[in-house]
């Protein structure tokens, strides 16, 4: 009998607890990994408004820079005080996609800094592939 009025409790107290606090589901982030460019056209499609909310490193200009993070604006506005639904933070990263001995960046062994290396390495291909194919005409 203890045991069901205790299972009981504990159960009750789960629910309520969920009730209270949520679930702790993370909503998905539809630009983080995108440029700044890339992350403002997508923004623009979809009629919201994209405003830098904080930005870290200086290599890169602002269309080159990443999205780390986003969120809608807490905002609110005007004499009714109504908040801004049509406004979203961008956070950047404008450092170089790998560090080097003069650049900040991202650590080669990190896996956005193998991502660049290999970005970088398709691009090299593609372009001694283009040169190449230039040459022979």
């Amino acid at each position: 009998m203890k045991r069901t009025v205790l299972g009981a409790v504990c159960i009750g107290a789960a629910a309520v607890s969920t009730a209270t606090f949520g679930t702790g589901i993370a909503a998905a982030d539809d630009y983080s990994g995108k440029t700044y460019k890339d992350a403002q056209s997508a923004l623009g499609d979809a009629k919201q408004t994209g405003v830098i909310a904080a930005r870290f490193g200086d290599e890169l200009a602002d269309d080159d820079c990443i999205v780390t993070h986003s969120q809608k604006a807490a905002w609110l506005k005007g004499d009714d005080f109504a908040p801004v639904t049509d406004t979203v933070l961008l956070y950047l990263n404008c450092d170089a996609g790998v560090a080097s001995a003069t650049q900040a960046g991202n650590s080669a062994a990190s896996p956005e800094g193998r991502a660049a290396i290999a970005a970088a390495k398709k691009e090299a291909e593609k372009k001694a592939a283009e040169a190449k194919g230039d040459g022979a005409a």
